[in-house]
């Protein structure tokens, strides 16, 4: 009995050691559970507002793979839309000239959809045509990964300044800026109402649209968006 007594006690020493390890181990998984989640909130809040960092910056604008290679003159020459379209878009103040206007809708979150090369620009489809008195609405990226796009320095604008469509029939629209105005992120989708009317009721107008402002970690997108709008020349 003595014997059978002494298997009892060792059996329950055993149980015991076994729940007192993996309770230390539980204790330990969660500390550094803990560290980690701490650390990576610290990490994103330190860089909360901060300028993006290009260079080392693996994130897109808009969470897609971007294409950061300029379309060759061939292929920029060779690109044709229906003749109704708009087919390049060009604006001195940015050195922009010829860039490939491509037809986009919208993605599935609602939003307006964005060219996969940052340096083409899209219009959405459901908007005005050139030559046809609506609001023309063109999107771009202002940069990629690894490099700027089309649109980064659209913040530069200034009223007065000339953007030009070339339409697929080879038709020239010129329009006139009249305001370029920088929308928080949050107020952004509210100010697009605004953005698909005319500065200038009866004129027809085109309005670029593009991110700006401070990089954000934690929402994986910029701040602010930049608004540009102008009215056909006279």
């Amino acid at each position: 009995m003595m014997i059978i007594g002494m298997n009892l006690r060792i059996n329950n020493w055993k149980y015991a050691l076994k729940w007192i390890v993996g309770g230390i181990l539980t204790i330990v998984f969660l500390t550094f559970l803990i560290r980690v989640i701490s650390f990576e909130n610290y990490y994103y809040d330190s860089k909360e507002g901060s300028e993006r960092d290009i260079p080392s910056d693996a994130l897109a604008d808009q969470g897609e793979e971007l294409i950061e290679i300029k379309p060759s003159e061939s292929e920029v020459k060779e690109y044709t839309v229906p003749s109704d379209y708009p087919r390049y878009l060009s604006i001195e103040r940015l050195g922009i000239n010829n860039v490939r206007v491509l037809p986009m809708g919208v993605n599935p979150s609602g939003e307006l959809a964005t060219p996969n090369n940052i340096f083409d620009v899209g219009w959405y489809e459901g908007s005005g045509k050139p030559g046809h008195g609506g609001t023309l609405l063109i999107d771009g990226h202002n940069g990629g990964p690894n490099v700027y796009g089309v649109f980064k320095n659209l913040p530069s604008m200034v009223e007065g300044d000339s953007i030009v469509i070339e339409r697929g029939d080879g038709v020239i629209f010129k329009y006139v800026v009249t305001e370029n105005k920088t929308v928080s992120l949050e107020d952004s989708d509210a100010y697009m109402t605004t953005a698909a009317k005319s500065p200038e009721k009866g004129k027809e107008s085109i309005t670029l649209i593009s991110c700006s402002g401070e990089w954000s970690q934690k929402q994986g997108t910029y701040l602010s968006r930049q608004f540009v709008r102008a009215v056909l020349a006279d």
